[in-house]
């Protein structure tokens, strides 16, 4: 039976109440168990429950507690187990779970999303837009014995994120235990995922000639800022398609050849920008498989600049 207090939220903050209440269905910690169970691999429970450990990184990530430590003080009696157990546990949670975490998070709330229409217009129709971004983890102030010497940081590993535009959710992750590791090392992964209608959104480190290739292949799309590495020749003459608020914009058909000699056409947008970027450039080109009848160059332009809203 509701009390007197939780009346009161639902009266005057409706939406907060829902909000909450949404995630505790989904994150249910029995739920987040019975996930566990189907999904580790090498990793078992024995005393200590994965939903205990989920909800001590929980509160520290969300800025709750400050650190794993006061987390755990705070509900040592619920856990159960030492301290060096939770972080044993933690310790040896496999990058495959934090993946499969996130996948299993936004196929659970995508149908809630949907139902109660909180949906974004596609940002192209008839294709189901990813914007595909890195992150590389922050280095921590907390350091082992071993890397207090060490003047810089240590960087504790490195994702891709794909985020759908429509759902506004990150819909799958790719970890990678390396920090030092290149983003372009991960593509082979990504392009595994990608499927017919899909319309991936990037910045020019994910300008690789297999992963255009890889996506085409795949009778996927791809808005990707040109890499300056990219090798690439003109097939003709370059046009005025017109302005946007950022400059004006022109498209050339380009063909790329990849090492065994196969070539793909491309058309490449370039947006003489009206003022510099942070970066100091001047204009930016963009690379994309999208046929003339599927959109237009100014459409692509446009499209490329939502991936900065992440």
């Amino acid at each position: 039976m509701p009390t007197p207090i939780f009346e009161r939220f639902s009266s005057l903050s409706p939406i907060s109440v829902m909000a909450r209440s949404i995630v505790e269905r989904t994150l249910d910690p029995n739920n987040l168990d019975e996930w566990f169970d189907r999904t580790a691999r090498a990793q078992y429970t024995a005393t200590l429950l994965f939903s205990s450990v989920f909800q001590i990184m929980s509160d520290v990530v969300n800025g709750n507690r400050p650190s794993v430590n006061a987390a755990y003080k705070a509900m040592k009696d619920q856990v159960g187990v030492s301290v060096a157990s939770v972080y044993n546990k933690l310790n040896c949670v496999e990058s495959h779970t934090s993946e499969e975490l996130v996948r299993y998070a936004a196929g659970e709330l995508a149908p809630v999303v949907e139902a109660l229409g909180g949906t974004r217009k596609p940002l192209l129709p008839g294709f189901r837009s990813r914007i595909l971004d890195g992150n590389c983890i922050e280095a921590t102030e907390h350091r082992i014995k071993e890397l207090r010497g060490i003047g810089s940081g240590a960087l504790p590993g490195k994702t891709l994120v794909a985020y759908d535009s429509e759902l506004r959710l990150p819909v799958d992750v790719f970890a990678c235990e390396d920090g030092h590791a290149q983003e372009r090392s991960m593509l082979d992964r990504v392009l595994a995922t990608v499927d017919e209608g899909d319309l991936w959104i990037g910045d020019r480190n994910f300008c690789t000639v297999s992963f255009l290739f890889g996506i085409d292949e795949r009778d996927g799309r791809f808005i990707i800022r040109q890499h300056g590495n990219l090798p690439w020749r003109a097939v003709g003459p370059e046009k005025a398609r017109g302005k946007t608020d950022t400059g004006k914009i022109f498209e050339q058909p380009i063909e790329v050849t990849d090492e065994s000699g196969k070539s793909r056409r491309f058309r490449r947008i370039r947006v003489a920008l009206k003022s510099e970027t942070r970066d100091g450039d001047t204009e930016i080109c963009i690379l994309t498989n999208l046929k003339d009848g599927e959109a237009s160059a100014k459409k692509i332009a446009t499209i490329y600049r939502k991936r900065w809203r992440i």
